[in-house]
């Protein structure tokens, strides 16, 4: 177990040097990628307070610690997304801030000066969890004096704008969103409880590292015998300080308005994945699977998004050519589309022909071709699925099967007779 440990304390250590290093790419990375050095900022904190959550959690509770700590995935082909969203969720860091139950197991356990520490950091990210909770409520919707003036406003001048029914709370989201007054304003009474508020929040980063290190210090001492190992394998986030480029690659952005050849472009692609949407409702009809309809809608819908997701992810550098080359690759997505749209319904006709039509395939074009069962010298019919073929001018009948639509399955004899007929003339 002790190598166990050692190895998730390295790791650990690991993840906090990669969320000092990214804190300190933001201020050193150029401005084109300040914004993804950020993400990746939040991302590497995030990791370092989870792991330290989870390691904290297995120490308390005598548990041996994961074989992999838990790290952020990087999307391979959304990149893009997974700058936004870690922008807009700080990385998920909200998430992972030790709740209620955590912070209570903390202080069940033997004190000690280093989890004593480890618990004061816990307290300080649940106040800056509760400052980012909070702070906006401390808003109101207010009606200013008659003179209008900003400074009266931010002296306390005016009133407070009426609340809507049922929801008295002056700082209430709805009071917020559909504001009865014409301006908002931190309410007059609490703006040292705002101020306070809002330093708690801003002041999460700090706080995710203070916890991070304080528990790395215990384990250390209590998991590794004192001494500090090297820093591990990193993994996460933290891979990519100082790779912003390489993660999030410079792409070619939509024109603010698309001239005519633009137009063109985009008209043939989404012409293109029309005809592609069409595709499983198609060969879904020929194999008659006509039962399974939502799923061929959602398969459908499935092929317009990533249709749509492709078009929206490379269309602006299909379409910055200057002058008319730009209208080339509508061009040639439109000839595509035309081929995709007029030949769908024959390819899978054949692949999914009936039995009519895979008789004449297999054995009245082919090897009957010279015989009394040629396709205008038979009558047929079908019948719990055994294709019954019998010749106008006489002889043995024909029981050929499996006699069903939309089946892939080629037609083969019932009986003997049958198998002496197709052995006669070679089939």
């Amino acid at each position: 177990m002790t190598s166990r440990w050692d190895r998730a304390i390295a790791e650990l250590s690991a993840q906090g040097d990669a969320a000092r290093a990214a804190a300190q790419r933001v201020d050193e990375a150029p401005s084109v990628e300040r914004t993804t050095a950020v993400a990746i900022s939040y991302k590497a904190e995030t990791d370092y307070l989870r792991s330290a959550n989870t390691l904290l959690r297995a120490h308390l509770t005598e548990q041996r610690p994961p074989r992999r700590l838990p790290v952020a995935r990087v999307w391979p082909c959304f990149r893009d997304v997974w700058k936004a969203q870690a922008l807009d969720r700080l990385g998920g860091v909200w998430r992972a801030i030790p709740g209620d139950a955590a912070v209570k197991q903390m202080r069940s356990t033997p004190s000690d000066a280093l989890l004593a520490a480890v618990v004061e950091q816990a307290e300080g990210l649940q106040a800056s969890l509760r400052g980012d909770r909070t702070v906006d409520r401390l808003y109101e919707s207010y009606i200013p004096d008659r003179t209008g003036s900003p400074v009266a406003a931010l002296l306390g001048g005016g009133r407070s704008a009426p609340t809507l029914p049922g929801f008295p709370n002056l700082g209430h989201p709805l009071n917020r969103a559909f504001p009865r007054g014409s301006g908002l304003r931190v309410q007059p009474d609490r703006e040292d409880e705002f101020d306070q508020l809002s330093r708690d929040r801003f002041a999460v980063h700090a706080r995710t590292l203070a916890f991070g290190d304080a528990v790395l210090a215990l384990l250390v001492e209590r998991r590794a015998g004192g001494t500090a190992p090297q820093p591990g394998r990193l993994r996460g986030a933290g891979r990519w300080v100082g790779r912003e480029r390489e993660l999030v690659p410079d792409r070619a952005k939509w024109p603010a308005k698309l001239n005519a050849f633009q137009t063109a472009t985009l008209a043939g692609l989404g012409w293109l994945v029309l005809a592609c949407t069409g595709l499983p409702l198609t060969f879904g009809y020929e194999a008659d699977l006509l039962y399974r309809a939502p799923l061929l809608f959602v398969a459908a819908g499935l092929v317009a998004c990533a249709g749509t997701g492709l078009i929206a992810r490379h269309g602006p550098k299909l379409i910055k050519a200057p002058g008319p080359r730009a209208a080339l690759p509508g061009i040639a997505a439109g000839l595509v589309a035309f081929v995709v749209w007029q030949g769908q319904g024959p390819v899978a006709s054949y692949f999914f022909a009936g039995p009519y039509d895979r008789y004449d395939r297999q054995y009245a074009d082919a090897c009957l071709a010279a015989s009394p069962y040629q396709h205008d010298a038979v009558q047929a019919m079908i019948e719990d699925g055994v294709l019954t073929v019998t010749p106008v001018s006489g002889g043995s009948t024909l029981r050929l099967g499996p006699a069903k639509d939309g089946s892939t399955h080629p037609l083969r004899p019932l009986d003997r007779a049958t198998r002496a007929v197709l052995d006669e003339y070679g089939c």
